[in-house]
């Protein structure tokens, strides 16, 4: 039995490197000049995530699987966040969940870590009152998350970066 925790504020550096672990397996060939091609951004990143993570009655939780081979460090992660959005026909309420940043260190996969810390993440939504969770998946994740009842979306997405 695989056993996740939510995060503690301690956990704020393994968080970031598991992060880290993500956007590199997302982006692979990123170089040292690219925007998040090295870990120096962490630095910025340390005290409001260790804030966040202290805050157990916000709208963020991260829950994680300590690593079982290497003390103090993590082998998973799954980390989401709660945003009110005027509700409608298929969530009345209005609150998302949304879902992000789930890594797994490479040593560590294939043994239902990342699923274990979803499946707490989703359960932490539900007991939050969200009406529905959203992710964006990548192609190796999308067995995952097809099984745990996520569905492609149809809406089309945009972002604009300040």
């Amino acid at each position: 039995m695989v056993f996740a925790r939510r995060a503690l504020p301690d956990d704020a550096r393994e968080v970031l490197r598991l992060r880290q672990v993500m956007l590199d397996a997302v982006h692979p060939g990123r170089t040292p000049s690219d925007p998040g091609g090295t870990p120096e951004w962490h630095a910025g990143a340390l005290e409001p995530l260790r804030r966040r993570l202290a805050d157990k009655d916000g709208d963020f939780a991260a829950f994680v699987v300590d690593h079982p081979e290497n003390p103090g460090a993590l082998a998973s992660l799954a980390v989401g966040q709660i945003g009110y959005h005027i509700g409608g026909p298929d969530n009345p309420g209005g609150l998302d969940g949304h879902v992000f940043s789930v890594a797994t260190d490479p040593d560590a996969r294939r043994r239902g870590y990342s699923r274990a810390c979803v499946e707490l993440l989703l359960s932490w939504f539900r007991e939050q009152g969200c009406g529905r969770a959203g992710l964006t998946a990548s192609a190796d994740a999308e067995p995952l998350y097809t099984s745990l009842g996520f569905v492609p979306n149809p809406y089309p997405s945009m972002r604009l970066v300040f």
